[in-house]
């Protein structure tokens, strides 16, 4: 059986629709209505579609060149006909058992941080909102070298450690954040606060650490996807695959908290009960990923601010927010390869530095228009 489906501008005169004519306005391409005979209406907007296509080409690409980087170079078309089952047994062992679970640790760990940093700077409407800022990531990584300093776990510990230290901030912050509801200057003053007194504690473990624990425990804070194997790859795809599909079931009451609390009331949406669900899954995306690859560092912070400026769509951005963080990351790993050689260079300083300019062009910027 077919249906038809016709596609035309949105042209209702609420006040939801205002405000998406005038989104429309500012990036140029109108907001498109797509309904089918079922009586299924979709709003879609162009832009964003494309721009998320784009990022999903460009992951991928980066993913491919990434696999056949190494001390065993292989082209795009030997990487593509190994995955396809085409290789030989050297291409298949080095493809399937050594360099494809790296990448897909950085594109799970990517898209984590990049939906996780989407929730995190929606819910406080902060730019600055992300889990370096706000302690998140400093709880993980104070878990992760408690039991490195004090009881010389495995990579199974550190991971289960660093996902109890991110949680327990997690709860700790909502704890001394919550006031008849959680509230986004509050949360974000707690947020730093925490991640100060956080910080003090991971150089008091850093001393207390020998010369092995401390090179152990140094190398995994700076954030590698050295190493990863199929043990970090299945934990981590399980945890995506549950909380990113409700974050973005939560994208529409998200976008309705960024007007505030009273407007999202008017528009029916259960604030603190939405709130409270994303952060939870921002707060443990965050805790797994770094679980997994250490905490890189500015990822959650850039990555939604890149995909809402090359949208230019109101919201959060959050499918878009995550193909970018995938992107980042693949891409960030291949060129601190070619640069560097392999492995000499973890991703987590590469990240470190160009995130750190980025934001001192965020504040300069955000100080240009008065809003700090």
């Amino acid at each position: 059986m077919s249906s038809t489906v016709k596609t035309d501008t949105d042209t209702d005169t609420g006040a939801a629709s205002g405000t998406a004519g005038a989104a429309a306005a500012r990036t140029g391409g109108p907001l498109r209505a797509v309904r089918t005979a079922g009586g299924l209406s979709v709003r879609l907007d162009v832009r964003t579609l494309l721009v998320t296509v784009l990022l999903a080409v460009v992951a991928l690409a980066a993913s491919v060149l990434l696999i056949g980087t190494g001390d065993f170079p292989m082209s795009p078309g030997d990487v593509l006909a190994t995955l396809t089952g085409s290789g030989t047994t050297a291409q298949e062992f080095i493809v399937n058992d050594l360099r494809l679970p790296r990448v897909l640790v950085g594109l799970l760990v990517g898209a984590a941080f990049g939906v996780a940093g989407a929730v995190f700077q929606a819910v406080s409407r902060n730019p600055l909102g992300s889990p370096d800022v706000l302690g998140f990531s400093q709880g993980s990584t104070v878990g992760a070298l408690l039991i490195i300093v004090f009881f010389q776990g495995g990579a199974a510990a550190i991971a289960a450690g660093s996902v109890v230290g991110g949680v327990v901030t997690g709860l700790v912050i909502f704890l001394l954040a919550w006031k008849g509801g959680i509230h986004g200057y509050r949360f974000v003053l707690v947020g730093i606060g925490a991640a100060a007194m956080l910080y003090a504690i991971v150089l008091y473990l850093m001393t207390k650490a020998n010369i092995v624990e401390a090179s152990q425990a140094t190398t995994w804070m700076v954030g590698t996807l050295s190493g990863r194997d199929w043990s970090q790859v299945w934990p981590l795809a399980l945890v995506c695959a549950v909380l990113i599909p409700l974050a973005l079931v939560y994208g529409r009451p998200l976008r309705m908290l960024e007007m505030g609390d009273d407007a999202a009331y008017a528009l029916g949406v259960p604030v603190q009960r939405v709130r409270m669900v994303l952060l939870v899954a921002a707060v443990v995306l965050v805790a797994a990923s770094t679980a997994a690859a250490g905490p890189i560092a500015f990822l959650a912070l850039t990555a939604p601010q890149l995909a809402r400026r090359l949208t230019r769509a109101p919201g959060p951005n959050l499918l878009p927010a995550a193909l970018m963080g995938a992107a980042l990351l693949v891409s960030a790993d291949w060129i601190s390869q070619q640069l560097f050689g392999a492995d000499q260079l973890p991703v987590g300083v590469l990240t470190g530095v160009l995130g750190g300019c980025y934001l001192l062009w965020l504040l300069a910027s955000e100080r240009k228009a008065g809003r700090i």
